[in-house]
């Protein structure tokens, strides 16, 4: 009797001891940092229970996506978002949702591995983006060669990605990351860093989680992230850029433009003084550039107008998305290469404007 009441001891005294050294379940918990300074790991924030065979959540650590996501080099990209116990977003219908305290957005990137397994990837890096005290703060962390932890960087060196993708062609080319301060030119809107991509046009979509597919409004609500969102039905939609069933070409070139240029395009952008404004929702030829003289465009050989309708090849935005030349590319940063297919979709667009798009905008008599 006595051993069975000494081994009961030794078992309720590690459980114990357990708990006070951060062991078993509470070493599991997510955890969020609010002021600096942050941690130098990302495992430190406990979002992932794996890395080296892809990223395994956490508990109550939600993966989504996009509709139509930001082009970023063809890198493959795995969101996911925490909150703390007890608290949620505010739905909003045409922005990003109002956030609580204590937030994580987690964004990472990953390219095919040189190592020619089907289907393997290096993930090379993971942006959080938390809502800390005293607002949202950037932390890029950079993932090391064996997968099992990323460092934080703040100025973080360029990366070498060369892979064959799957239609054959060879990617070889310097992946930039951008450092913490870069990160404002697409996040900031008046004066002030926010989150992108967390929109309702953006997340009203199907999702395959883990125990099947399902909206992911109504996914966040059940989880207890997301207050005040109506149906799926109310929601507003938004194209997928490259699936033809979600809408017509131009239902998903504004969805491009609306997610790889509206960031800075659009009031209180870092571009809002360009009057050049891509919102999905708030399109309008006015205000798109169509036969519009550009504030301060540098070099752009003879072309005269942001958006030529009927004629692409004229259109300084078609020369803006096919440079990778610093201060002619556009996005200015977070790409490498040009996006073919993102091109090919506002080209077919461009070529299908009526010429008369161009008095329906007030904007002169150019005739392309």
């Amino acid at each position: 009797m006595r051993s069975f009441q000494k081994a009961g001891f030794r078992i309720a005294l590690f459980a114990l001891l357990s708990s006070f050294c951060g062991c078993d379940r509470f070493q599991r918990d997510v955890r969020v940092y609010l002021e600096e300074p942050f941690p130098r790991k990302l495992s430190a924030w406990h979002l992932f229970k794996e890395s080296r065979n892809g990223l395994e959540p956490n508990d109550r650590v939600l993966p989504y996506d996009l509709n139509t996501p930001l082009f970023s080099d063809y890198a493959s990209k795995y969101r996911f978002v925490w909150m703390p116990v007890g608290t949620s977003a505010q739905y909003r219908e045409d922005v990003t949702f109002d956030f609580p305290v204590g937030t994580i957005l987690s964004k990472s990137f990953a390219f095919p591995s040189d190592d020619h397994h089907a289907g393997a990837e290096r993930i090379v890096e993971t942006r959080l983006l938390v809502r800390a005290n005293n607002g949202w703060v950037a932390l890029p962390y950079i993932w090391n060669d064996d997968q099992t932890d990323a460092e934080l960087r703040l100025v973080p060196d360029p990366v070498h990605i060369h892979y064959s993708d799957a239609a054959g062609r060879a990617q070889d080319f310097t992946y930039q990351i951008p450092n913490a301060n870069e990160c404002r030119q697409c996040h900031e809107n008046n004066k002030q860093l926010l989150p992108i991509g967390p929109k309702a046009r953006n997340l009203n979509k199907e999702f395959s989680y883990s125990d099947g597919e399902a909206n992911q409004l109504a996914r966040w609500t059940q989880a207890g992230y997301l207050r005040g969102a109506p149906t799926s039905v109310a929601a507003p939609p938004v194209a997928q850029w490259n699936n033809p069933g979600t809408g017509t070409v131009s239902d998903r070139a504004i969805a491009y433009l609306d997610n790889n240029c509206a960031h800075c395009h659009q009031p209180g952008g870092t571009a809002g003084y360009t009057g050049v404004d891509f919102r999905a929702g708030h399109f309008d030829p006015t205000h798109a550039g169509f036969c519009k003289h550009p504030n301060s465009a540098g070099n752009m050989r003879d072309l005269q107008y942001d958006i030529v309708p009927g004629d692409p090849d004229q259109s300084i935005l078609i020369y803006r998305l096919a440079s990778t030349a610093p201060k002619v590319m556009m996005p200015q940063i977070g790409r490498s290469v040009v996006h073919v297919e993102g091109l090919a979709v506002i080209k077919e667009w461009i070529a299908a404007l009526p010429a008369q798009a161009c008095s329906a905008a007030g904007a002169g008599a150019h005739k392309p």
